[in-house]
Formats: C-alpha cells, structure tokens, sequence
C-alpha cells in the first residue's frame, strides 16, 4: 500500500518537474537565441551577398535570419518575426526571411523581434536584433558631357556625369588609335561628386579611346569612350591676319595724308596781257598785265586774251 501511494506521487510531481526544469533551463534565456542577419540582393541571374551592411538601391532584397542553434533546442519551436525596415515599412510572418526593397538611397536602421513558444508550459521568448544598412545608388550609366571631337596639341577638358552613389573610386586610361595596352596601367582617382572632369593634351590625330572604370561600395561599372582628334588649324593664321589689318590701316593713313597736302598746294598760273596803247603817235606800245589766278577761276572777259579793238 505504501509503495502505491508512493508511486502516484512521483507521478503527480513529475509534470511539475518537468515544467519546472524547462521555465528554469537556459531557454528562458534572451541571450541564447542567437542568430545574425544576412542581406541578399538580386540584380538579373545573378545573387549578391550584402554581409557589409550595404545596400543597393531599388533592387530586389532578401534578408534572413541564420538561427545558431547546435543543440537544436528550438527544432520544434514555434517562431514570429516582425521586421521593421526604418523607413515607416513594417512585415510580420512566421518564416525566418523578408523580401523588399529600398526605392531610394539613405540611412536606415533595420529592427527584427524574434518570438519563441517552447513548450505550452512556457511564456514566450522574444529577442530583438537591430542594424544599421546604408542603401547606396548603384552606378548604372557614365555620360559624356563634353564634345567628342578634339585637336591636337591643344589642352582639352572632357566631363563626364556618373550616376552612382559616392564616394566612387575612378580607374582611366587613354589609348591612342584604340590599340589595346595590357601592360598598360590606368590612373586612380577618386570622386566624392557626380561629376568627373579630365584633362589630357592629345599628340596625334586620329580615332583615340578612353577606358573607364567606376566602382563603389555595392556596384561595379567599366565602359569605353571613342574620341576623334584633329589637326591643328594654323595657328600663326590670326597672327599673321592682325598684321595684314595693321598694314593696310597703316598704309591707307599714309595716302590720306599724302592727299590732303597735295589738294592744299595748288600752283598759281600767271597771265600777261599784250595791248596796244592808242595814245602812242604812231608807234605800237606793249604793255604787260598779269593777273594771278588760281585753277579753276575765270579771267574776267575785259582781260582775256584776243584782238582788242579800240574806237
């Protein structure tokens, strides 16, 4: 009888056991559901793993939750995730992955509250992760700005606007004729702007290129330019034209000067006048009158040359 009695009271005390060793065991513990955030990106057929924390923007995102969980003490657990993305966007379900996308470039924090139901017996464990993603624009075009037809010997300055988000890190090379250079280098530099200014003097005429090569923090974009450079104009043509212009004035003010003195001299023409004096007995007397005149005047009738008659 005392071993009946016995053994029902281990069978009343051993749910109660056993639900206190559960509440009491380290699954009551916050801290021991660990796990980390994984960000994927996909872009076409290709898959990009975001483990930095970097984002590219208006792209197809996914991101799980990597349970650690060796012991598998939560292989029948029940989970709830709520998301929220930092940009007023919250998603609640009951798998351990999230799928969006960030329509524009900035700093957001992510936040994921986890929920675990263990047993029935058991309240549920909830664990909160946070991180902070920066969502980058990714660089989709690179865009001449600039003519496409140069001259030699002559500085010239080329621009180019390149959508991605900075800092971007700029790798440039000039091939003359497009002749590839494998052992060729390229210069680095780096941009914290959209835009990208280049200065080059180009030595010989022809069809030259320009290799680009733009990358940031989540995207990676390499592109060629074709570039025709002429010859040089004359360049001692404008020289020589302002010296032709300052000859001819020169030259034209000489005659102007030479014309007016010659109109201002003008020679005076002396006249003589032969009459015959009546009063003379019988002898024929010449006198002499001059007149001056200038060109161009009329000596008055009385005066001009001719047979004089005399009453």
């Amino acid at each position: 009888m005392e071993r009946k009695n016995a053994f029902w009271i281990v069978m009343l005390l051993l749910p109660v056991l056993l639900g206190v060793a559960e509440t009491t065991g380290p699954l009551s513990d916050l801290e021991n559901i660990a796990g980390k955030l994984v960000f994927y990106q996909m872009e076409g057929n290709a898959t990009y793993v975001r483990d930095m924390g970097d984002l590219a923007s208006d792209v197809p995102t996914e991101t799980m939750f990597e349970l650690f969980d060796p012991q598998r003490n939560f292989s029948r657990s029940k989970f709830t995730y709520t998301w929220d993305l930092g940009n007023g966007e919250v998603i609640q379900g009951t798998e351990p992955v999230v799928r969006y996308h960030y329509p524009e470039s900035g700093n957001y924090t992510l936040r994921l509250k986890v929920g675990v139901n263990v047993t029935k017996y058991t309240p549920a464990i909830t664990g909160v992760y946070s991180t902070d993603v920066q969502v980058l624009d990714a660089i989709k075009n690179i865009e001449l700005r600039s003519p496409s037809d140069y001259e030699v010997a002559q500085d010239s300055s080329l621009a180019f606007h390149v959508d991605g988000s900075p800092p971007m890190w700029v790798c440039w090379r000039f091939l003359p004729y497009c002749v590839p250079d494998i052992m060729g280098g390229c210069t680095l530099t780096m941009l914290y702007e959209n835009t990208l200014r280049l200065n080059h003097t180009f030595t010989s005429a022809g069809i030259h290129c320009l290799d680009i090569s733009v990358r940031n923090e989540i995207s990676k974009l390499q592109t060629s330019f074709s570039l025709y450079v002429k010859r040089n104009s004359n360049p001692h043509l404008l020289f020589m034209l302002s010296c032709a212009a300052v000859l001819i004035a020169t030259f034209s003010f000489i005659a102007v000067i030479a014309c007016r003195k010659r109109t201002q001299q003008i020679p005076v023409s002396s006249n003589a006048l032969y009459l015959k004096n009546p009063e003379s007995d019988g002898q024929s007397t010449i006198l002499f009158k001059f007149s001056n005149l200038e060109r161009g005047e009329k000596e008055p009738l009385l005066l001009q040359c001719g047979t004089q008659y005399f009453s």
